[in-house]
């Protein structure tokens, strides 16, 4: 019966000996890494399932954490005490317009800082008369207060916003779609657009509105404009409301019926931001969606390697015979196909960090976003790896570790 015996630990080359066999770590090492090396597209192969688990759930977490960090700069940005009052529309919930005095009615509200409405019109709007009038592009004409940037905390690209002077006469300012789709880049050139059936000159081009898109997709003129060029009733469609942050959940419960006060319940109230907030839960559904999915890759390339590595044992029970007959023992066997299955798994998970790192850059640059990897993804990807790997090669390194020497070598 043979003695076995840790020899004392020497840093990375602890060995040990059996009888007067010993081999060393790096010995091991060195023998796993060769004989994946005498296999480069086997190899690469195995390691190629691994590769793609590992960089779906980095992409997945590192995508997930940017675009969740881009909500949250906008958030803090544009602050949650924006509120919005429409009307109801519909069966039994009104004309789907706001009384003609909501806003003045809003502003006497103790915590209001800021009201602007804004009255959707009907009237088309196109580039020229020579547009059919049924392709409008889901652009729509909407008569705006002059408070409405300061409201939305939104500022002008391009030109100029209306002020007491233009508002009374027919200018436009664009909403960045808006822009976009009428082939307007730019301003001061006396460009024209057709509102119903009065020409209007474009003189300014804004931002985009993250907690308000309709008004992206909007012509704005002023509220006399509107009244004089296109004989528009003036009720507002939607009043926004900013509010002292300490008081919003106050000021929401009575918006209602301070805008409508005969009939309260035909006054919607929101809160914009809270869509963004939703969306920041809906990414973390679909993070946990897609990482189940990554982990499910990374299972598939874990059976991959047990596979390759229960055909190595096949294919090399000649050289466990010798190894065996030539002193090592089971331990150093075992030893040496786990290793192999470490290596192959910490290998695609090497690649498969480097390559999830990759696509989230390029993807959340493109995005506007700034870039977040979080260390979870890459160390956990690394740990996964080299689990699945410890997993995968269990079962072979024991099958091959039980081959005596001569059953091995008559084979």
């Amino acid at each position: 019966m043979s003695v076995i015996s840790p020899a004392k630990a020497r840093g990375p080359e602890a060995s040990y000996e059996v009888g007067v066999s010993k081999v060393r770590f790096v010995e091991l090492l060195r023998a796993s890494l060769g004989s994946l090396g005498q296999r480069p597209v086997r190899t690469a192969l195995s390691a190629l399932g691994v590769t793609i688990g590992i960089a779906a759930m980095v992409a997945v977490l590192g995508l997930s954490e940017s675009s969740r960090a881009d909500l949250q700069a906008q958030i803090a940005n544009l602050g949650t005490s924006l509120l919005t009052v429409q009307a109801g529309s519909g069966f039994g919930a009104g004309d789907g317009t706001l009384p003609a005095d909501a806003s003045t009615a809003i502003s006497r509200i103790g915590p209001i800082e800021s009201v602007s409405s804004v009255v959707t019109l009907s009237d088309t709007v196109l580039r020229n008369s020579e547009v059919n009038a049924q392709a409008t592009g889901g652009l729509q004409a909407a008569a705006v207060d002059l408070s409405l940037l300061d409201t939305l905390n939104s500022s002008v690209a391009k030109g100029e916003w209306l002020n007491k002077a233009t508002a009374d006469f027919p200018v436009v300012v664009l909403g960045s779609v808006a822009a976009q789709r009428l082939g307007i880049a730019d301003v001061g050139s006396g460009q024209q657009i057709l509102i119903g059936k009065t020409w209007f000159t474009v003189v300014g081009i804004l931002k985009p509105f993250p907690l308000a898109a309709d008004l992206d997709r909007s012509a704005l003129i002023g509220m006399n404009a509107a009244a004089t060029y296109l004989s528009a009733d003036l009720n507002p469609s939607t009043v926004y409301v900013l509010a002292d942050p300490a008081y919003v959940d106050d000021v929401r419960k009575v918006l209602g019926a301070t805008a409508n006060p005969e009939h309260p319940e035909e006054a919607q109230v929101s809160r914009p931001s809270d869509a963004l907030q939703a969306q920041l839960a809906a990414d973390s559904a679909f993070t946990s969606l897609f990482l189940g999915l990554g982990a499910v890759a990374l299972l598939v390339g874990g059976v991959g390697i047990a596979n390759v590595m229960v055909i190595g044992v096949m294919e090399r029970r000649g050289e466990i015979g010798l190894r065996r007959a030539l002193g090592a023992t089971r331990r150093h066997i075992r030893g040496q196909f786990l290793l192999e299955a470490l290596a192959l798994a910490g290998l695609g998970g090497l690649v498969g960090v480097g390559l999830g790192s990759l696509v989230t850059v390029i993807y959340a640059l493109s995005q506007g976003w700034g870039v977040v990897l979080p260390a979870v993804a890459i160390v956990g990807g690394i740990v996964s790896a080299l689990v699945i790997g410890a997993v995968a090669g269990l079962y072979p390194a024991v099958r091959a570790s039980q081959l005596s020497p001569t059953e091995a070598l008559r084979s």
